[in-house]
């Protein structure tokens, strides 16, 4: 009975968190534009960056941003995990890697972009220690 609880609450979470993230950026860019909503771009790596998996459970799962962000963003999460039994399609990893060389040269991780919908960069952000309604505010900054 103990293992069914972990399973239902596994997939509960896992079905919360995934319901506002776009499993394929042409997806989510093609939203933004029919919707007239900016895109948060957010290249993590989400088994080994200690920062991004923070990122993720402060501010990316909190109920503060998938409210706000529901009706005013259109979210993608450029994953690169290293670990074996996490790895992308392949399919999704060439992809990944595209926009990263276009908006990410660099390799900053994370690396929290918001972009308008015809992908022009308006405010660029890394993991911040604040609530998440701060860092929700933050990313509302970049719009005005």
């Amino acid at each position: 009975m103990k293992k069914l609880t972990y399973i239902v609450v596994f997939l509960f979470s896992v079905m919360a968190h995934a319901q506002n993230w776009h499993s394929s950026y042409s997806d989510a860019l093609a939203r933004a534009q029919n919707e007239d909503k900016p895109i948060i771009l957010v290249f993590s790596g989400s088994d080994w960056c200690a920062p991004c998996i923070k990122l993720d459970r402060n501010v990316w799962q909190s109920q503060d941003f998938r409210i706000h962000a529901q009706d005013n963003y259109v979210l993608y999460k450029a994953d690169f995990p290293r670990k074996r039994e996490n790895q992308l399609p392949e399919k999704t990893k060439l992809k990944n890697q595209g926009l990263a060389d276009t908006f990410n040269p660099e390799g900053h991780f994370p690396l929290v972009l918001v972009l308008d919908k015809q992908q022009k960069v308006l405010g660029r952000i890394g993991y911040r220690k604040i609530p998440p309604g701060e860092y929700v505010s933050l990313l509302n900054s970049f719009l005005k």
